[in-house]
């Protein structure tokens, strides 16, 4: 039997030897020795085996006490090299890279867990072995014994279970004078690193984590996103430009589980036949300009993920009978061709206009209508959550700092203030907009509302810009547009004025006319603006 003991004694020269010779004269052996000495006192840890036929371990610490200087003497469960080396394969066998080491005469001195499944290997056979005998069909190891380095190089492994790719790195390792003492090898999988690439090539996945708010109504609209998500059925999301769509479409598809990707496509913004080639492909030779071996559709890169119809309401009618067949028969046929291909994509479909003004008159159709309106999704305008402002102004401008490495800034009250009673017809867009413009020019850590500059101010404040060229938004239908510049200019002469009557003169209205667009624009009027 072994004994393990912690000795502290008032350090002296020939503490080693006269405890080694205790110990032999009890008829001990000693299996290991640590000394450590901290300012005047010596640490001893020794590990020592029982070669006598009677008697019991524990009656070494007796025979020792009378050692000169012996201050302290305590059994222990394992010296601190065991610990440390203890630690020490904890962390390799953590480490996602394999690492083989081995000694000058190569033999394997240390091999964890990931080389061991990497290399198919056994673990607890290994260490001791000649790296030459393992059958890895390699020599770099050994080249890096001779002081050769060798960088990423990719290497192939034959075995009985199959055949294995990996890249390796070998150096030789040196002790204190540069003499090689051994040499280290750290291999990588590829099938990891090609996971690894694919995941930084593919956008972040958004959660329902993500969208920001305490709004009641935006918390029961996440829970009934929540519920619908891991179903089939066709969802329409519905809601003002920006008010955050396309965020819930791929919250919807994280929450599913799919395993194919989150493809999405704006439907107003493409021409009909290029649309159609992009969400249905097309085959060799179907067009001038096309690829010769033809392209597959939307549908069928989605595979098992999910197909985002952005801007629905905007779909040339003759797309619109296209995809109602595909939602309806669960299959593509690509331009040109005649092949049938099955899909197996859940779609979901957005759009920021009146599908059923559209359908009265005609500019959409009613079948497609019934078919994506299963589970529709009702996302309120900024204007109606005006209590989550100050929450998503905030997680806009740590966002932005994260990004760009610099201090997290804050908005003062009065700035707040500003924000709560601005209209918003841009929704969470046009707040980040703001947000964002007020971080990057205010030099203080806290941005007080002269930098939180509304799109009615920006002809004012910023150097160069219109209003009337902040007005223009291209593809917008001309009412619409001319609509969003009269909401800005009531914005900003109700602003400036003391009263609704001085704005009304301002513009050459009368006061019931003002207060009219006042109501339609659903424009909150200062409480320091005199309404009479």
């Amino acid at each position: 039997m072994a004994i393990k003991l912690h000795l502290v004694f008032q350090d002296r020269v020939g503490i080693v030897a006269d405890l080694s010779r205790r110990i032999a004269d009890r008829m001990f052996n000693i299996v290991a020795m640590e000394v450590d000495r901290v300012d005047d006192l010596a640490h001893v840890y020794v590990e020592a085996e029982d070669r006598r036929s009677e008697g019991t371990p524990s009656d070494l610490p007796q025979a020792l006490s009378d050692i000169p200087g012996l201050l302290t003497s305590r059994a222990i469960d394992t010296l601190p090299q065991e610990e440390q080396a203890r630690r020490l394969r904890v962390v390799l066998d953590n480490i996602a890279d394999g690492v083989v080491a081995v000694d000058a005469a190569g033999l394997v001195t240390t091999i964890n867990a990931s080389a061991c499944q990497i290399l198919n290997l056994d673990q607890d056979s290994v260490t001791g072995t000649d790296v030459r005998e393992l059958g890895l069909g390699d020599t770099a190891i050994l080249d890096s014994l001779a002081g050769l380095e060798s960088p990423d190089v990719k290497r192939t492994l034959v075995t009985p279970s199959g055949r294995f790719q990996y890249f390796a790195t070998c150096r030789p390792i040196r002790d204190a004078e540069g003499h090689i003492i051994g040499a280290v090898e750290i291999v990588r999988d590829m099938q990891e690193i090609r996971m690894l690439a694919r995941s930084l090539s593919e956008p972040a996945q958004i959660s329902f984590s993500d969208i920001v708010g305490q709004n009641q109504n935006i918390n029961n609209l996440i829970g009934y996103a929540q519920l619908i998500a891991a179903t089939d059925s066709i969802v329409c999301i519905r809601g003002a430009s920006g008010t955050g769509k396309e965020l819930f479409a791929r919250a919807m598809h994280t929450a599913s589980g799919r395993s194919g990707p989150f493809v999405p496509i704006n439907c107003a913004a493409l021409p009909e036949q290029l649309l159609e080639s992009e969400l249905f492909g097309y085959v060799g030779g179907a067009f001038t300009g096309g690829l010769r071996d033809g392209k597959p559709g939307l549908f069928e890169v989605a595979g098992e993920g999910t197909v985002f119809l952005d801007e629905i309401g905007d779909m040339p009618q003759p797309s619109q009978a296209k995809i109602l067949r595909v939602m309806q028969d669960h299959c593509v046929r690509r331009i040109g061709g005649s092949r049938e291909i099955p899909i197996r994509a859940r779609i979901i479909t957005a759009t920021n206009g009146n599908l059923e003004k559209m359908v009265e008159e005609g500019t959409f159709r009613q079948d497609l209508y019934y078919r994506i309106n299963v589970l529709p999704i009702h996302i309120p305008p900024l204007q109606e959550r005006l209590d989550d402002i100050g929450l998503l102004a905030e997680h806009f401008l740590f966002t932005l700092a994260s990004r760009m490495g610099r201090p997290v800034k804050s908005i003062t009250p009065e700035g707040l203030a500003k924000l709560r009673t601005h209209s918003w017809p841009g929704n969470v867009r046009e707040l980040k907009n703001v947000v964002d413009r007020a971080a990057i020019l205010c030099p203080a850590e806290s941005i007080d509302e002269r930098f939180l500059i509304l799109a009615h101010e920006l002809g004012d404040r910023i150097p160069g810009q219109t209003r009337q060229t902040q007005a223009i938004e291209p593809g917008k239908p001309l009412r619409e547009q001319l609509d969003r510049l009269e909401k800005d200019i009531l914005e900003n002469v109700l602003t400036r004025a003391k009263s609704v009557r001085q704005a009304a003169r301002t513009l050459s209205l009368s006061h019931t006319a003002i207060l009219n667009k006042i109501k339609k624009h659903g424009l909150r009027v200062s409480r320091t603006v005199r309404v009479d």
